[in-house]
């Protein structure tokens, strides 16, 4: 990584979204020593306007050769170090869309020492001039990404600081019991014995801890990534009605012709604060039809992918052969969850008889068409995802912290075994101080800059 990456480059990038039409604003960063003398530049300030930190000052982008206005803007100045980056920062405040917000940060770039930034380079410099930690950084990123309410909320809790401040009480505890083990190892004659027993139960305690997080990281992934669930079934037994039920509007048509739908449809939803792509798949069936096969080999391509297959079946006309060899297609990792539909339908030939389908029993029946058993088919679906261990779910770790934190945990294992046999207390430092390390990792105090380039060049660019 070149060492103008640690802030020794003035960097500019857009900070917002930007889209053809969409967005009444957008705005253009820039960090670094050269940020002010970039907007003095870039912005020309009518009339008496004071450039001071923190103060707003209104103005327009002029082109090169001082002529064309290109955009009106707000241009505010955060001094160093009372800025995200903790450098000084610009911020330029321009209409939004696409074609004026590129101009303008085209216009900061061609000033001379400044750079367009790397993804995530503006966070990565907060973390390193402390102004964020690891954690807190990566709490932006996923808050920014959140998908329901419910993920939103615990990006709030690492933001907050609750990830940074549970791992660094467990490793301050973890360090305390390091201290007393090398004081033993290298002035055991001139100290108190040491309590073998209470050194292992410290560590016993904070591995139990860490695996009881590692679960919930688990866990918060589906608020963090939601979950892909794929309906399967027959033609026509109402596949895109369960869809359109669900997701409030229609997004799939239905109508009584067998193969309607020849394609995936994907529809996001929330369920009780859980991100939900629904795939609605094409009926898979036996076809000569070449564009409706298309969209069979898709749909068993999204069940083997999936998290929970629903499999429904026209209950008014009853379980068939074609239901069952469709149940037996689902992968044995898939959990299933079978839905008996339209019982709606005035002549149900055999519903009682459908309560157990060679030896599997349905979960639900309901009517995708009126909405009936709707709460029931949510409640299960969810039941059935892991989501009802969830809900009290305070905090959760994102994917690196938790694995960082199950090998924390290996490590606090392997060091019980150690002090199982006995071994000298030097034998307990060595998976100690792994432990420690891998929990440093997390919240950036053990990190090297390889590994923070890698995590920073996750984020978007601007971020």
């Amino acid at each position: 990584m070149p060492d103008s990456f640690f802030g020794q480059e003035t960097i500019a990038a857009i900070a917002t979204a930007v889209a053809p039409g969409q967005g009444g604003i957008a705005v253009v960063r820039v960090s670094g020593e050269l940020a002010e003398s970039v907007g003095r530049s870039v912005v020309k300030i009518s009339g008496k306007q004071i450039w001071e930190s923190h103060r707003v000052l209104y103005g327009h982008v002029m082109d090169g050769k001082g002529k064309e206005r290109i955009d009106e803007v707000l241009i505010l100045l955060m001094k160093s170090p009372r800025s995200f980056t903790g450098e000084d920062v610009v911020e330029i405040h321009c209409h939004g869309g696409l074609v004026a917000v590129k101009r303008v940060l085209e216009r900061v770039l061609l000033q001379p020492g400044v750079r367009r930034a790397l993804p995530g380079e503006f966070s990565q410099r907060a973390v390193l001039n402390g102004r964020l930690d690891l954690t807190q950084a990566e709490s932006i990123s996923e808050l920014i990404g959140a998908r329901s309410q419910r993920a939103a909320q615990l990006a709030m809790a690492g933001l907050d600081g609750g990830i940074y401040q549970t791992m660094s009480s467990l490793r301050g505890r973890l360090l305390d019991q390091l201290s007393e083990l090398e004081a033993r190892v290298d002035f055991e004659d001139d100290l108190p014995p040491l309590d073998g027993n209470h050194v292992l139960e410290v560590i016993q305690q904070v591995r139990y801890e860490l695996l009881e997080l590692v679960k919930n990281s688990e866990r918060g992934r589906l608020f963090r990534n939601g979950l892909r669930v794929a309906l399967i079934g027959r033609p026509n037994v109402g596949k895109s009605s369960l869809l359109n039920l669900l997701s409030n509007h229609e997004r799939a048509i239905v109508n009584e012709l067998p193969g309607t739908t020849r394609d995936l449809v994907e529809s996001d939803i929330v369920l009780e604060g859980v991100p939900i792509t629904l795939l609605d798949t094409a009926g898979i069936r036996l076809t000569t039809d070449v564009v409706e096969q298309l969209g069979i080999d898709r749909s068993r391509e999204a069940l083997a992918g999936a998290d929970v297959a629903v499999l429904i079946f026209d209950i008014s006309i009853g379980w068939t052969n074609d239901d069952q060899a469709l149940l037996e297609s689902i992968p044995a990792q898939v959990p299933r969850l079978i839905v008996g539909n339209k019982i709606d339908v005035k002549s149900l030939i055999g519903i009682n008889s459908c309560d157990q389908l060679s030896g599997t029993k349905i979960d639900l029946k309901m009517s995708a068409k009126t909405g009936e058993g709707q709460q029931i088919f949510t409640d299960k679906l969810l039941k059935l995802s892991g989501v009802d261990n969830v809900k009290s779910l305070l905090l959760a770790l994102n994917e690196r912290q938790g694995d960082l934190a199950s090998v924390a945990a290996e490590s606090l294992a392997r060091c019980q075994n150690v002090a199982a046999q006995e071994l000298p207390w030097d034998f307990w430092t060595i998976d100690l101080r792994q432990a420690i390390h891998s929990l440093g990792e997390i919240t950036g105090e053990e990190i090297t800059d390889g590994m923070l380039e890698r995590i920073f060049s996750r984020f978007c660019i601007g971020k």
